[in-house]
């Protein structure tokens, strides 16, 4: 196993300091003055986002309103008479003309009177089982799609077919809009309100449960769509304080650098030491008010790799772009986390955000190291892209262990098979516990993040980890043998001898399908942790 000594991090909290060349110091300085002088001249408006109390305020001053209901309501007997004459005459005629297909589909037309702009969203009228029933994705396509290019005040009107729906359709509604934005060429001054009916026209309030999701799921997609640049382990440390800040009974401390050896947690810290930005773990307790406590622990651990190199198994051919989305999980846990303190959750909480870059310098760690992990466990290093695993077996087992959590629940934008396993929509969820397996997958059908199992399977899965010299490797033997659930095994294995309920979320699809953000899992996980 490695000698911690041969592993003091650059810098960090309980951190012997290193002495850096002239040279050096002035590349850093000159890239954090760079970075600052980016940030003050490029800074365009971000679009935000608030719920109107009727229609009368949501078409109040609006220069375009989008209408998004299911094919069948826009039909004129069955369209709520809500709008303006002509805008709903508008609206029902548009609608005649739009096929949704499988995932919606959009119409617009200038309007005599205002709102000077009418669109309507069509949705299919109905999804699968595996689908979510309010068809968020599809609202979120359709929402995005017709919205896009309006500057202004933009309304959006939902009628939905039953209040159930508020959460998934408003939270679909604010991940169309994504914070995070640097072109110069962004449309100025807008504003996005939504205001949710049913079938009857009347108002479905948005619960604060809802409002604090879509808030929390579109700053955790401006973390994620956020560039290494800006966000690495200490400042996004400095941000998950900021997020924190003023949420009640909330406690939070940080173990940065060679702390994490005295700590046993030298997978995040072998992950992360060669970075200039010393690996962390910030952790994050909630305690529910008094007397209104389940007697529950529940932790949240979160893959926190703020830039994937792959390390000395580097990535090549093109794979490394877009490797700042490789946060994505503890970004999700992050939300969720904020969500459920806001709501005084009856649950006590743990947020565990394990945070590195997986850097290559004269400090990485290589293939052939063997780590000992806060498990007990010896690892040996046969894939140092592989490293997220050795995040969370940390987090986990510093969860289940130290903490005295009864369920952990991981996140993380794990394995490239998670996409090959259940889709660019679908999150891959692996649990040791069939009831919790089943909540987690309800819970993606009820927030529109959806979730399917994946084998738990420990006895067909943990040969793949065998080492000759060490208690497991860290990456399987046969790609080709469930590669995603397997990974999950490899997290599990360092917490199995402990009595803690686990689920595992790899996110790696859902949080970043293409070239943007999602903020997925904020709303899973948080109605997940609702029904248990």
């Amino acid at each position: 196993m490695l000698d911690a000594r041969a592993n003091e991090p650059l810098e960090g909290s309980l951190v012997r300091k290193t002495t850096r060349s002239p040279q050096r110091n002035t590349a850093k300085f000159a890239s954090e003055d760079f970075t600052h002088r980016h940030r003050c001249v490029h800074n365009p408006p971000v679009p935000e986002l608030s719920f109107a109390k009727n229609v009368r305020s949501l078409l109040k001053g609006c220069r375009s309103v989008l209408v998004v209901a299911a094919q069948d309501r826009f039909k004129s007997r069955k369209f709520p008479d809500i709008l303006p004459e002509a805008a709903q005459a508008t609206v029902v005629a548009l609608a005649k003309d739009v096929s949704p297909g499988d995932m919606g589909a959009t119409a617009s037309s200038l309007n005599a009177a205002a709102p000077r702009k009418v669109a309507v969203g069509v949705l299919p009228n109905a999804g699968s089982r595996y689908n979510s029933a309010a068809r968020a994705e599809a609202i979120r396509r359709v929402v995005a799609g017709a919205s896009h290019a309006a500057e202004g005040k933009i309304g959006v009107l939902l009628v939905l077919e039953d209040e159930s729906h508020v959460l998934s359709a408003c939270n679909a509604v604010g991940r169309a809009f994504p914070r995070y934005n640097r072109k110069n060429s962004a449309p100025a001054n807008r504003k996005v309100e939504v205001l949710a009916v049913d079938a009857k026209g009347e108002v479905l309030t948005a619960s604060k449960v809802v409002r604090t999701t879509v808030q929390a799921t579109r700053d955790s997609q401006e973390l994620v769509d956020t560039p290494p640049t800006d966000l690495n382990p200490a400042t996004y440390g400095k941000r998950i304080r900021e997020l924190l800040k003023g949420l009640p009974r909330v406690k939070i401390k940080e173990i940065v650098g060679n702390a994490l050896v005295k700590q046993g947690m030298m997978g995040i810290h072998s992950v992360g030491r060669a970075a200039e930005d010393a690996p962390r773990m910030v952790i994050a307790t909630y305690t529910p008010p008094r007397g209104k406590g389940s007697g529950k622990h529940i932790a949240l651990v979160g893959k926190g790799v703020t830039y994937d190199t792959g390390g000395l198994n580097l990535k090549i051919s093109g794979n490394m772009s877009k490797m700042k989305c490789d946060m994505g999980g503890s970004a999700a846990v992050l939300g969720a986390f904020r969500v459920l303190a806001a709501n005084s959750c009856p649950h006590k909480l743990s947020l565990l955000m394990c945070l590195a870059e997986n850097a290559i310098g004269p400090g990485s760690y290589k293939p052939d190291d063997i780590l000992l992990m806060h498990s007990g466990k010896t690892v040996e290093i046969n894939n140092t892209d592989a490293e997220g695993r050795l995040l969370l077996a940390d987090g986990v087992s510093y969860a289940s262990r130290d903490l005295k959590a009864d369920i952990v629940f991981d996140a993380a934008t794990l394995t490239g098979a998670q996409m090959i396993s259940t889709g660019l929509l679908h999150a891959a969820v692996v649990s040791n516990d069939e009831d919790l397996e089943k909540i987690v997958q309800a819970a993606g059908t009820i927030s529109g993040d959806l979730a399917h199992p994946l084998p738990f399977a420990p006895e067909f899965f943990r040969s793949e980890f065998h080492s000759e010299v060490a208690d497991m490797c860290n990456s399987v033997r046969n790609r080709m043998n469930a590669q995603s659930a397997c990974a999950a095994q490899f997290v599990y294995a360092q917490m199995e001898d402990t009595d803690a309920k686990w689920v595992h979320i790899d996110l790696a699809g859902p949080a970043f399908p293409k070239m943007r953000a999602t903020g997925f899992g904020v709303a899973l996980i948080s109605e997940a942790i609702r029904n248990i």
